[in-house]
């Protein structure tokens, strides 16, 4: 007869499972045997946190569950921080756990931490399997939970003497769910709001990056003309190529693309999710908001819709567009302001300081990776720069957290990327900080023999908060460390490290860097200055000039 843990590994099986990122124990013995004999791979990280990372980077992805492994206790608690990544980033993942036996306690208390209690406010279930007949079922109901909207982790754990269990079950086959199409009248309502607006404005969030929701999205926009500008994590459901694309809200208000969004008279906010750090903010008398997304909006104090519709984005979208498509006049009154928008934000983009600034290598970053390239950010000062400047053609192909925003995850999410898509450039870039996080997977990625470049910023500091703590007159204190000589530290794990040493060469050493495959580590200092210059200083002072003058 099949113990419980086969019949865990036949049912992962069964739901399409080919990887499994972890670090099994004692515990997880019995499945890691029935793993042997499977066709699932199980990746071996480092960490139980950049497993976790990957685990939902696959979910973020494909729409399907990635699946990470633990161990109990110190091993479980290491996947709070992806959990909650997964949870409030909306990306389906599946997390195993171990636990000591539950039919008799021969260890009494050692090492035994209530983790179905520590994981519930950060998963959308969490529960314990208890009978090995049980497995099936509950895994395909695990499978069904992370991927239903709103997307997220579910965690099981099995004991290990439910693992070792004998027993018989039948597989429980899976089957494709449809998601409601909206109701009639919310489309019609809506079709109406934007038929009498005079400057309504697109606005595309984090939910309509799903994998399944990006094919209409690009129709939706072409068929209204209406320009559209995308939150952080929006970024690349529709190409940021078109001539309607008015720029990213990397900043809540003040900044160039909110000369836009500040005349628009109806936002049309598509798949926003009140998770990310709000793109802008609500309470302007003449201004309505249109929530269409899966789910409900969250009422917020930044966030109180005038309408919604609420559906599958795709079929919703188009008939939706069916109503509007040739009757909007308006359509266009706000696209006098787009080249000016984009033109600033633009601005210095070759300047040849070095260390370089965040312009310059967001530009040269551009230029070396492919439009289906894909570029995982890990989270620091830099990414606000990227979610400015960077432009996106193809969805999920800038890959930020705008939701947690935690360090950490920028290098195993591209690992991830790098596994999933051999043939396309993968680069993570992350702070010098937020490598350290997770760096050791650097012998993973190269035991797994990636294909990927790790971009590495050195300013030897924690540099957002210490930029922030200068902007709020404190003094400079308790940011700063001392760096390891990031080549040699490269080279000692099988990479290739490079060093950046002139403006000029960042470019060309990124491309050969790509051209000779493998793991390569390229380490270049930064210049922070333009923070405070730009974000600050020049934000501040814009005045409204002729080319932000009333709108057509």
């Amino acid at each position: 007869m099949p113990k419980g843990s086969d019949l865990l590994v036949a049912a992962l099986e069964n739901d399409g499972v080919d990887r499994i990122f972890g670090i099994p124990g004692e515990e997880n013995l019995d499945v890691v045997e029935s793993l042997r004999n499977s066709k699932i791979e199980l990746v071996l990280t480092r960490h139980e946190q950049a497993a976790s990372f990957m685990a939902a980077t696959h979910g973020r992805l494909t729409g399907k569950p990635g699946v990470c492994l633990s161990t109990l206790g110190p091993g479980a608690l290491n996947f709070s921080t992806g959990a909650a990544y997964a949870h409030l980033g909306a990306m389906p993942m599946i997390i195993i756990t171990g636990q000591k036996g539950i039919l008799s306690a021969r260890q009494a208390k050692f090492q035994i931490v209530d983790v179905i209690s520590s994981m519930k406010p950060i998963t959308k279930m969490a529960r314990q399997i208890v009978s090995a007949s049980s497995i099936p079922t509950i895994v395909r109901d695990a499978f069904r939970v992370a991927t239903e909207e709103r997307p997220g982790p579910v965690l099981l754990e099995l004991p290990e003497d439910i693992a070792a269990e004998e027993a018989e079950a039948e597989l429980v086959p899976s089957h494709p769910i449809d998601i409601p199409v909206a109701h009639p009248a919310a489309i019609e309502r809506a079709a109406a709001m934007i038929l009498r607006a005079k400057r309504p404005l697109i606005m595309l969030g984090a939910a309509a990056s799903r994998p399944r929701a990006t094919g209409e999205l690009g129709g939706f926009v072409q068929r209204t003309q209406i320009p559209f500008f995308t939150t952080q994590m929006g970024k690349g459901t529709v190409a940021s190529g078109t001539n309607l694309y008015m720029g990213t809200a990397a900043l809540s208000e003040r900044d160039y693309v909110h000369e836009a969004i500040d005349r628009a008279d109806l936002i049309i906010a598509i798949g926003h999710d009140t998770i990310e750090k709000p793109p802008f903010f609500m309470g302007q008398a003449d201004q309505k908001v249109l929530h269409i997304g899966y789910m409900p909006a969250n009422v917020e104090q930044v966030y109180y819709p005038d309408a919604e519709v609420v559906g599958d984005l795709g079929p919703t979208l188009k008939l939706l567009a069916d109503k509007l498509d040739g009757k909007l006049p308006n359509a266009g009154a706000l696209l006098h302001l787009r080249e000016h928008i984009l033109n600033r934000v633009g601005d210095r983009a070759g300047e040849d300081r070095f260390p370089v600034t965040p312009q310059r290598l967001v530009r040269d970053v551009r230029r070396v990776i492919p439009k289906d390239g894909i570029v995982c950010l890990d989270n620091g000062m830099y990414k606000i720069w990227f979610a400015r400047n960077y432009r996106t053609y193809v969805a999920n192909t800038l890959l930020l957290d705008n939701a947690l925003a935690t360090m950490g995850a920028g290098l195993p999410s591209a690992m991830m990327a790098a596994m999933l898509y051999p043939n396309r450039r993968v680069m993570a870039v992350c702070g010098d900080g937020g490598f350290m996080m997770n760096s050791q997977e650097m012998e993973t990625a190269v035991r797994l023999k990636l294909n990927l470049v790790v971009l590495v910023l050195d300013d030897s500091a924690y540099g957002m908060i210490r930029w922030k703590q200068a902007v709020d007159k404190f003094a400079d204190y308790g940011m700063t460390f001392g760096n390891p000589d990031f080549v040699l530290y490269a080279q000692s794990y099988g990479a290739t490290g490079h060093r950046v040493e002139a403006v000029n060469d960042l470019e060309p050493t990124l491309d050969r860097a790509f051209a000779a495959g493998g793991v390569h580590l390229v380490v270049v200092p930064i210049d922070y200055s333009e923070n405070t210059r730009v974000l600050v200083d020049e934000l501040r002072a814009k005045v409204t000039g002729p080319a932000f003058g009333p709108a057509a």
